[in-house]
């Protein structure tokens, strides 16, 4: 299942060499979900503390796990928006089939 997550940090509460220390942390915990497909792209939104991403999860429950507190940044993020998207091969099939299964 894949998903877009776009999130903004909210660094209140934090001095500026703790939300470092935190980037720190969740850049070491991206790098290997990224190696084990779980976190197929991610962005950081330029002069924002945003990120964007494609998350390949096996169901909403490992989602919401992932997002509320596996990510050394959960507590401090705000889920602006998360989608279900599906690869655009797979809808272009669709189409050309024009929605009609096995043909």
């Amino acid at each position: 299942m894949l998903f877009f997550v776009n999130s903004r940090v909210d660094p209140k509460g934090m001095s500026p060499e703790e939300l470092w220390d935190l980037w720190d942390r969740e850049a070491d915990a991206a790098l290997p979900a990224k190696a084990a497909g779980k976190l197929l792209a991610a962005y950081k939104v330029s002069g924002q503390r945003r990120v964007i991403a494609i998350l390949n999860v096996d169901s909403h429950d490992e989602l919401d796990q992932i997002l509320m507190s596996a990510l050394p940044m959960a507590h401090h993020l705000e889920f602006e928006e998360v989608l279900p998207v599906r690869e655009y091969e797979k809808f272009a099939a669709d189409v050309k089939r024009r929605w009609k299964p096995g043909a």
